[in-house]
């Protein structure tokens, strides 16, 4: 047989196999063993652990956990559930009435504040905590300059407990709701509410009946997005002195050496945070309404009076302060001299050596370098899978579809310290899924952990854009002869790479300030960026710590602005 025809034997097997109904299966087989690797294998691994011991099943953890002889694992599940569902509220209170300002009126300072208004974006939770701990905690600059003002014996005020958490969650993650609720309010139909005031809907009710149910979609997507982060939150009640919080008992009972417990605490953990996944789900499922009408988007309307012109420059230029202190903080610290700044008001000596030592010191460097490989190759694996999933979600038909969609969005609904003891529980000993080796310890662990918890990123803007695209062009390639390889890598791949993009930035960014799960599985070799940041500010190394931060922060800015040239800002909406 010549080559030639041995070439046309392969091409004619290829374009069989692909034509075939069974070739789906074999699309969709890799992903569905990854996501039974390592995601429910460690999940299952960690409720055997809470459940299992020496002499067979024994429910002591959980008898423990909710026995009335200790209540503190109780007050941790209440308090971080409290503090979750507040920081919904809140954020949606900031987040929607913000979106409502910047899109129905214009006024002075709207242009800067519409750009300044998404700076908390570039504050990666562990960095915000750290800038508000430094402006507003008990020894921050703002209470130390009142107590100096005003010659006090003690500062007059300071952001702690709950109420510290709840402040740090709304600045945060705010911008959750604001971009969703921006995005719906610009396509709502203004003739719904002319005609709703025409039936003598006052503006109350209005807002009540006509605009909230709208925004129903987006403020669902933006409250699962706020509770899980906020679950999922540890250095703010750490900062903030919040010991009773899952998080927190989760840290501790693993770093004390109970893992049964902690293994305990994260299944509960993971029940009550699928739980709400389901109940957000369903609620959005009764109360879905769609805009059916074909009028003109919602003008701004200019503001005409004076006094109220002049009152929203005032609150403008409040709001810009506000918005960028927490950031000129951190710029202004991240050139204090380590151990010189105690009690003063700001840093009273300054040095350039912090930025030297970040691309000079070997030490201070090895953060940086591993943060940056570990985000890389998790993002690598996060695009094999999340594309191939998006495709087979969006493009074929299959059993088991739901089943597949469920299994990559729980990750998402895992808090990070829930994702890192399952892995912890799963891969401490030798197992087919590790390929016989024990991950624990070694630099896999960590990418590993990227891989899982940020896969649904790159998945959802996928399959956003494949939503989008025209099947029909597809199938005009297939009809001119290209094969499924072929009109896959040639067609399909540029007309969704906005979205794939998008993912993809967004899930480096993310790896680049993880900290909650990279807190329970780094070792000595492998510490990244966030961790460094935490270690330098308990060993007061100040200056040291922000300029980690400022780093951080001009990486996730970058990252961000490259996506939204390239994608022409529709990342956030892919999402």
């Amino acid at each position: 047989m010549s080559a030639n025809q041995s070439t046309v034997v392969q091409e004619d097997w290829w374009a069989r196999l692909t034509r075939s109904k069974y070739f789906v299966y074999i699309l969709i087989s890799p992903l569905f063993l990854v996501l039974l690797a390592y995601v429910i294998y460690p999940f299952y691994q960690t409720f055997i652990q809470s459940v299992v011991g020496e002499e067979g099943v024994n429910l002591e953890n959980y008898q423990r956990f909710f026995g009335l002889t200790s209540t503190a694992n109780l007050e941790a599940l209440w308090t971080s559930i409290y503090i979750s569902v507040i920081s919904v509220i809140t954020c949606a209170i900031v987040g929607v009435t913000m979106a409502f300002l910047m899109e129905r009126y214009e006024f002075p300072g709207r242009k800067l504040l519409s750009v300044l208004i998404l700076v908390p974006m570039a504050l990666p939770p562990l960095v915000g905590v750290l800038s508000f701990t430094f402006l507003y905690g008990e020894s921050g600059i703002i209470p130390r300059a009142f107590q100096a003002l005003f010659n006090l014996e003690k500062v007059l005020f300071s952001l702690k407990g709950v109420l510290g958490v709840i402040v740090v969650h709304t600045f945060t993650m705010y911008t959750y709701f604001y971009l969703t609720a921006a995005a719906a309010i610009k396509g709502l139909d203004p003739s719904l509410e002319e005609a709703a005031t025409s039936l003598g809907s006052g503006r109350i009710r209005i807002w009540r009946k006509v605009i909230l149910p709208m925004l129903t979609p987006s403020l669902v997507a933006s409250s699962l997005l706020v509770f899980m982060i906020s679950m999922a939150s540890y250095t703010a009640p750490l900062m903030f002195g919040v010991e009773r919080t899952m998080t927190m008992q989760i840290y501790l009972s693993r770093t004390n050496g109970n893992l049964d417990m902690a293994a305990t605490q994260s299944t509960i953990l993971s029940v009550v945070s699928i739980s709400f996944l389901i109940l957000m789900r369903w609620y959005q499922g009764r109360r879905n309404f769609q805009n059916q009408s074909k009028g003109i988007s919602v003008h701004r309307t200019e503001l005409r009076s004076p006094l109220i012109k002049y009152v929203s420059m005032f609150l403008s230029f409040v709001g810009v302060i506000i918005l960028m202190l927490p950031i000129l903080v951190l710029i202004l610290i991240s050139f204090s001299v380590d151990g010189e700044w105690t009690i003063q008001i700001i840093p009273t000596a300054y040095t350039f050596q912090h930025y030297i030592d970040l691309f000079t010191d070997e030490r201070t460097w090895r953060p940086i370098w591993n943060s940056l490989q570990m985000s890389f190759v998790a993002t690598a694996g996060n695009i094999l899978f999340g594309v191939a999933a998006a495709y087979a979600m969006v493009r074929t038909r299959f059993k088991g579809k739901a089943l597949l969609d469920i299994l990559i969005m729980v990750p998402w609904a895992l808090p990070g310290t829930v994702v890192a003891v399952n892995l912890i529980a799963a891969f401490s000993e030798p197992n087919v899924f590790s390929f016989n080796q024990v991950l624990i310890g070694t630099f896999w662990i960590l990418p590993l952990a990227y891989f899982v918890r940020h896969l649904p990123l790159i998945f959802r803007s996928t399959s956003a854009a494949l939503m989008q695209m025209d099947e029909s062009v597809e199938e005009a390639a297939r009809s001119l002869g290209a094969n499924w390889w072929y009109s896959f890598r040639r067609v399909v791949v540029p007309m969704a790479f906005s979205g794939i993009l998008a993912g993809t930035l967004l899930a480096l960014v993310q790896g680049l300030g993880e900290f909650v799960a990279s807190i329970l599985i780094y070792s000595t070799s492998t510490m990244p960026l966030s961790v460094a940041i935490f270690q330098k500010m308990y060993a007061f190394q100040f200056g040291t710590a922000c300029a980690y931060g400022v780093l951080q922060i001009i990486l996730i800015i970058t990252v961000l602005f490259i996506s939204q040239k390239i994608t022409d800002g529709k990342a956030g909406a892919a999402i």
